[in-house]
């Protein structure tokens, strides 16, 4: 969990190497306390905010497979963790100790992991160390410096806002820089790639090949302190599709929420239609009745469009444009509506929105392939 102040959250990656030479052969399994293989290494992604933090961890452990982990680091500052996912973790004075779940502590040869936490600081000590992989050292390296993409200019209508991007600034094909590619549950043949052939404005953008079927999840997420926005978040994203919404629920687009266990806040499909939903109980808005449908629409294919959204935490409120017309249905005014958000307000709703991730994440059936370009997050209205 790196955890650096008065900068935007980085992604710190722990690239490790074996200091000692190997002394087994074949392709054995590593479980428990063992020897970790070459290419082992640890990447840590963080996003901050004044007194907390979450991160994301991936574990890869290289030229071998691993049927169970436990990762260790150490904190230089006053670094508290209060709540993980996708793993049991613990923390010991400055030492922080995560043992893989019950679900994914198998990792192939090659492979690779994630799971997340959330914490507190009162000052920050920088980067943490002594990444370790099943009680074998794996940041034996130090990694290379990193070269930050040329600064271009934003996108024309966004100035001000804190995330103002139409990857111009990507040089390769997978995104990087202000952009991380992850599959926040699981991974499987979802790609993303930056694309010079289909772009909104400008020479490129992100194409995601999002594949059908549950744990083919990917998505770019955004590694800029989205926290600093605030209660009220607007946010604008130029979208365009190739395959109808089908009938299963589909996500497109999603925000880490830390006021709710930093399960996400998604907008998708379903139904046929566009919908936000709620990964802590599976809310959906509008209410997916006949009539709670009608009050959205389809995404338009094979055309670029313009979605906006408005969150705001203190209020518990949320509203949608699409191509600036606002959309009755996926509308949260605070007061609960039959078919539109009834089952929205089933509890009280206040949001603290810390990320932002695009991409695609299907639960059944739909594959799809998305652009994403001339994306924006601010505290005020951007607009198209």
């Amino acid at each position: 969990m790196t955890i650096f102040r008065a900068r935007p959250a980085a992604t710190l990656v722990v690239v490790a190497a074996l200091a000692a030479a190997a002394t087994t052969t074949g392709a054995a399994v590593l479980s428990g306390p063992a020897a970790a293989a070459q290419g082992c290494r640890v990447d840590y992604t963080p996003n901050q905010w004044p007194g907390g933090f979450t991160a994301t961890v991936k574990i890869s452990p290289g030229d071998a497979a691993v049927s169970s982990w436990t990762v260790t680091w150490t904190y230089a500052g006053d670094e508290r963790v209060t709540s993980g996912w996708n793993a049991t973790v613990s923390q010991s004075g400055s030492t922080v100790t995560a043992r893989n779940a019950s679900y994914n502590g198998s990792i192939p040869a090659g492979g690779s992991t994630e799971f997340g936490l959330q914490g507190t600081y009162g000052s920050s000590g920088g980067a943490p160390t002594g990444f370790s992989l099943n009680g074998v050292p794996c940041n034996g390296a130090t990694p290379p410096p990193t070269t930050p993409p040329p600064t271009t200019p934003p996108p024309t209508g966004c100035a001000g806002a804190v995330l103002c991007d139409g990857f111009e600034g990507q040089t390769g094909s997978t995104p990087s820089g202000d952009w991380a590619v992850v599959s926040p549950d699981c991974s499987g043949a979802g790609t993303a790639t930056i694309d010079t052939a289909t772009t909104h404005s400008g020479s490129r953008s992100v194409r995601i090949n999002g594949a059908a079927g549950y744990c083919n999840h990917v998505f770019i997420r955004s590694t800029k302190n989205l926290a600093s926005v605030g209660n009220v978040r607007y946010g604008r994203v130029w979208v365009r599709h190739t395959t109808a919404q089908p009938t299963e629920h589909t996500t497109m687009m999603a925000m880490a929420d830390a006021a709710d266990g930093n399960k996400d806040l998604r907008l998708g499909g379903q139904n046929g239609a566009l919908q936000w939903n709620r990964a802590s109980d599976d809310a959906t808005l509008p209410e997916q009745s006949p009539a709670g449908v009608a009050q959205s629409l389809p995404l338009p294919t094979n055309r670029w469009t313009c979605v906006e959204f408005m969150v705001d935490g203190a209020a518990g409120q949320l509203r949608t444009w699409v191509d600036g017309a606002a959309i009755p249905g996926l509308t949260a005014d605070g007061a609960p509506t039959h078919d539109i958000d009834g089952q929205w307000y089933n509890r009280t709703w206040r949001p603290q929105l810390t990320d932002l991730k695009l991409g695609w994440e299907s639960y059944g059936g739909g594959a799809d392939t998305l652009w994403y370009d001339d994306i924006a997050v601010g505290s005020s209205r951007i607009g198209c």
